[in-house]
């Protein structure tokens, strides 16, 4: 799926790899705090496309933890923009731009999914 913003400037490929994450941010409209899990769609150099349930407003900001995938535990916690969402029923997906944590991101994450995208698909399923 090509993503094409044009106020965003690529500076590395994107890997279609399925990292868990979750998401938080306080809800404007009824003021709740949302809390959601999901996983990524696909893991770019400063961001991600990722699925999630619930989806938050473009302009919010948000804090995403990126998963780690056998543990559970949290690998990565950074802040995101909402750059715009797909409010499809079957998929919903929201595309996020990092805030902070940039160097960790690519370390931690894109470096990571760069790895698994690289793999069989067989051998990184959770099934």
């Amino acid at each position: 799926m090509a993503l094409n913003y044009s106020s965003e400037q690529r500076s590395g490929p994107r890997y279609v790899v399925s990292l868990p994450v979750r998401a938080e941010w306080d809800d404007e409209g009824s003021g709740e705090h949302v809390v959601v899990e999901g996983e990524t769609e696909n893991v770019g150099p400063a961001g991600a496309l990722v699925h999630l349930e619930h989806l938050p407003d473009v302009g919010s900001r948000v804090q995403l933890a990126v998963l780690d995938e056998n543990k559970g535990s949290t690998k990565l916690q950074a802040v995101v923009e909402v750059l715009r969402v797909e409010r499809n029923p079957v998929q919903p997906l929201a595309a996020l731009q990092l805030m902070n944590a940039s160097d960790e991101w690519r370390g931690l994450v894109w470096e990571h999914a760069a790895y698994l995208s690289q793999l069989p698909d067989e051998t990184y399923e959770e099934d």
